[in-house]
């Protein structure tokens, strides 16, 4: 378990801050890492959570999802930890790994040996996520609306800066 990583993710205020916990849990845990991902909020079907296009560098994240969890009363750990879980798998498409129940399999070994299996994290990771926030599902709707949101300061660690 990485305490370190726990605390950050518990105070993480941003997509960006989650995302330097995600980034650096699967390099602790795998051994991998990239850069140069973008983060885009868009009206998806309530039943997707997040996707990765292959050979993409953006993550699009159910904006309708986020809204709606955003106004529940779940705690900021449980936002967070909700937000980690969905950059996780989508982290793990965007390094190649393309199988749906491997990037599931290495997603919860990379939550438990992060954080351990009694953490919220990890709880929300081994879940069906349709399941465990089906309450939230059934106030989001089918239709696809609205304008994509790039999200700044996603991924700075490929940030340039002109001199």
């Amino acid at each position: 378990m990485n305490p370190d990583l726990k605390r950050k993710l518990e105070e993480a205020e941003s997509f960006g801050d989650v995302f330097q916990v995600v980034k650096r849990a699967v390099k602790d845990v795998l051994g991998v890492r990239r850069a140069g991902l973008e983060l885009v909020l868009m009206d998806l079907p309530g039943e997707v959570g997040a996707m990765h296009q292959i050979g993409s560098n953006a993550i699009i994240m159910n904006k309708k999802v986020l809204q709606v969890l955003l106004k529940s009363s779940k705690p900021k750990e449980e936002i967070n930890a909700y937000i980690f879980s969905i950059l996780l798998h989508e982290y793990l498409h965007s390094l190649g790994i393309l199988d749906e129940t491997e990037t599931r399999n290495l997603a919860i070994k990379v939550a438990k040996e992060t954080f351990g299996e009694n953490h919220i994290a990890y709880k929300i990771t081994s879940k069906d996520l349709l399941e465990l926030y089906r309450s939230i599902k059934r106030e989001v709707s089918h239709e696809v609306s609205g304008k994509p949101e790039i999200v700044e300061d996603f991924d700075t660690d490929n940030t340039q800066y002109i001199t």
